[in-house]
């Protein structure tokens, strides 16, 4: 997050200073930047507000319905999730989707939701069904939905600079400020910038991939502690990655917030520096990794008991 607020500073800082003329040695005042934050904050403050129900319509999600067996099981599920967790029930859905997949949404904990395929009922053992109900609890009580619309508007303002400086430098930017002020260090400044803002869509793109797979890390180890069982989850993980074909219900937007890829990317299977880089989910391998260790620190904590 602070390498976000650093990258949106220096592309704003580049805009008011080189281009628009509201920074200099006498003034500083940011107006580019201001404005960018205000509508970028805004888009985000937005999709906070109704970004859940417009998720939930896009997938074709439907209450859960307490008189069909799995759906009743999932409710129970949930039910005791709430209760390890603390927090307030969720609203509980179900995708019409074979596919099995979940996710969770809302602003914050006493207005949230958690979606299920049906495909994940299906295909889940009671056991493994909790496990993933427990990471996206996980999500709710780690208010990862707060921070990723924090991160959505941060990636907006960033946009929206690049952009107007892009055009600012095609139009010739009105009052274009064709300068390099502080001789060799400022037409490095200036060289930089112009860098900056030529990868700025890819970098502010790169780096919320980045926070949202720690995030899953994060989900995967806050569930366990909710279960107690982290081997439920790793095995939840491999029967959803083995499933033969993308999460069709569920579109690109909503894609970040499932527990696997639902488009069903090739890069979220791998490791190393690509997967690392383009990656929306962490490699399902080294999650299930983390949490066999995690088993097995609970395995040594009862047997020294």
């Amino acid at each position: 997050m602070g390498v976000f607020v650093a990258f949106l500073a220096f592309i704003g800082f580049g805009l008011d200073y080189f281009y628009l003329g509201t920074v200099s040695e006498d003034l500083f005042l940011p107006l580019g930047t201001i404005v960018a934050i205000a509508v970028g904050s805004g888009s985000a403050v937005w999709s906070l507000q109704s970004g859940a129900k417009a998720i939930l319509i896009s997938t074709g999600a439907l209450p859960a319905d307490p008189a069909n067996p799995s759906h009743k099981q999932l409710l129970n599920v949930v039910d005791e999730m709430t209760i390890a967790s603390g927090l307030p029930r969720p609203r509980v859905y179900v995708i019409p989707d074979p596919d099995p997949n979940a996710f969770a949404t809302g602003k914050n904990p006493d207005n949230s939701t958690v979606a299920a395929t049906q495909g994940l009922l299906d295909s889940l053992n009671r056991e493994e069904l909790q496990a993933v109900i427990a990471h996206e609890m996980s999500h709710i009580r780690n208010y990862d939905i707060r921070l990723m619309t924090v991160v959505a508007a941060l990636v907006g303002s960033i946009l929206l600079l690049s952009d107007w400086a892009r055009r600012a430098m095609w139009y010739g930017g009105g009052s274009r400020r064709k300068r390099s002020s502080g001789g060799g260090l400022g037409a490095i400044l200036l060289i930089a910038w112009i860098i900056g803002i030529a990868v700025a869509p890819l970098v502010s793109q790169l780096m919320a991939m980045a926070v949202s797979r720690k995030r899953e890390y994060l989900a995967d180890a806050s569930g366990a502690e909710l279960t107690r069982n982290p081997l439920g989850l790793a095995n939840a993980l491999r029967k959803i990655e083995s499933a033969a074909a993308p999460t069709a219900s569920i579109k690109r937007g909503a894609a970040h917030l499932c527990i696997i890829d639902p488009l069903g990317r090739k890069v979220n299977l791998k490791e190393g520096f690509t997967a690392e880089l383009f990656g929306t989910h962490p490699p399902v391998e080294k999650r299930i990794v983390a949490l066999k260790a995690m088993a097995y620190q609970y395995e040594r904590l009862k047997t020294s008991a």
